[in-house]
């Protein structure tokens, strides 16, 4: 995330932070208790997040994992001089007992993918708003399951998609619909962040060189590079897809219609355990499914084509590729310029910091000093807030149960429609005709 300078400084030269704790609408005597299920990184990412709030108060932990996580998770706590949560740790489904406390008002759900849905149910039936972590869920089945409990229990979910607070990517939305680029035409985004080092991390340093997963590996190569092992498809969507789905309104006057997605051979995996350890060690000997480029082209009921492409196994800098263009314009991430019609010189790109500052969101504006220390560049502070604040108003919440349920379903009909020879996939309406009246306030909320 430091790769643009706009993003973590622009505005903030001057600014300073008084504290750890950044001071919110409501007293300390009014807190937003909540409980945290899953203290691995992400989990505990959020709760070093939560614990500069006064206004939030973490009063359980769920986790099987008592080496490490909890541990971890509760010096966050003594370090910000927290009262010491419940803590659950006797294995896989203690967390229902966390569910049961009267004292939780709302949950987070850090733990790994294929946990994420039958918590999340849980979450739901015992009445405990959600805030869900990408990437959501993992087939149909459940994307239509976590759809139909929030619906039957009335209790919101918001999906944690920190990149839609991205601070480039809100000012390009800013842009979008102020319609500088005219009518939106393609757009493009993707997942492209060399894992190797994550997928097989034994624990020896944070990003090492070591070449374990699973039952030998640590946090996320613990479970993450099964699906590698595993399923062949776009794995992590919403990155990449979040951002342009708010600025073509899908599921808010748009839908997704279909998709076609293709894969390139699966390589890097194998490559990246035998330049470590060796043809002779047991993982050079896995048969890696998940193709190291995975292409996948969406249509849309109101006409743009949408790009994303999936990339983990190989050597390459962190991109997530984002391209928007319209009638009037273009915006390129990766080369951090754009090129407006009758704007800018005819043919020739110029560089977007200018624009960026002139079309920076208000919200950005507004938070730019409280957000100035949070994770991924201060996205993390901009969608926890979210959470946070439309729990405590009891708003909707921006991005919702339909949209985590609708980005989700790609991973799925994009394993299908490579096993398939890049076959089209129809895309489930999951508002079930609702999106043809729903509107897109993203860009606009004034609640937080």
């Amino acid at each position: 995330m430091n790769r643009k300078q706009f993003i973590l400084t622009t505005g903030m030269a001057s600014a300073a932070i008084a504290s750890k704790a950044w001071s919110p609408l409501l007293s300390p005597s009014n807190q937003l208790r909540i409980g945290i299920i899953g203290t691995g990184a992400r989990g505990q990412s959020h709760m070093e997040e939560l614990c500069k709030r006064n206004d939030v108060e973490i009063v359980a932990l769920a986790d099987p994992d008592s080496n490490w996580a909890i541990p971890a998770a509760l010096k966050i706590i003594d370090q910000y001089n927290r009262k010491k949560p419940q803590v659950f740790s006797n294995g896989n489904d203690d967390y229902l007992k966390l569910l049961e406390l009267k004292d939780v008002d709302a949950v987070i759900i850090c733990t790994p993918w294929e946990w994420h849905v039958p918590q999340g149910i849980a979450a739901l039936k015992a009445h405990k708003k959600v805030g869900m972590e990408v990437a959501g869920a993992i087939s149909l089945e459940e994307c239509w399951a976590i759809v139909n409990a929030v619906e039957s229990t009335g209790t919101p979910l918001m999906f944690l998609e920190n990149v839609c607070y991205r601070r480039d990517v809100m000012a390009v939305m800013n842009m979008a619909k102020q319609d500088l680029f005219g009518e939106l035409l393609h757009l493009q985004g993707g997942y492209q962040h060399d894992l190797r080092a994550v997928k097989f991390n034994d624990g020896k340093s944070p990003y090492g060189k070591g070449v374990e997963f699973g039952d030998h590996g640590i946090s996320e190569s613990k479970w993450r590079t099964n699906h590698s092992v595993k399923r062949n498809g776009e794995l992590y969507p919403t990155h990449g897809l979040g951002p342009i789905a708010m600025m073509t309104d899908i599921n808010r006057g748009n839908r997704l219609l279909s998709l076609n997605s293709i894969a390139t051979k699966s390589r890097g995996m194998h490559k990246y355990v035998a330049d470590q350890a060796g043809l002779d060690h047991p993982n050079a000997k896995v048969n890696f499914k998940l193709g190291d480029v995975v292409t996948t082209m969406i249509a849309t009921h109101n006409g743009e084509s949408l790009l994303l492409i999936h990339d983990t196994s190989s050597p390459r800098p962190y991109s997530l590729n984002f391209r928007v263009q319209g009638t009037q314009g273009i915006w390129m991430d990766d080369l951090q310029q754009l090129h407006i019609e009758g704007k800018t010189p005819q043919h020739r790109w110029e560089n977007d910091t200018q624009w960026m500052a002139q079309y920076d969101h208000p919200l950005w504006k507004k938070y730019e000093v409280a957000a100035k220390e949070s994770g991924h560049g201060g996205m993390d502070f901009f969608v926890l807030n979210a959470f946070v604040e439309c729990c405590k108003s009891n708003e909707e919440f921006p991005i919702d149960v339909y949209d985590m349920a609708t980005w989700s379903a790609i991973t799925p009909l994009s394993e299908k429609s490579v096993a398939e020879g890049g076959s089209k996939q129809e895309i489930p309406d999951f508002t079930k005709g609702k999106w043809q009246t729903r509107s897109n306030n993203f860009n606009n909320r004034k609640e937080y």
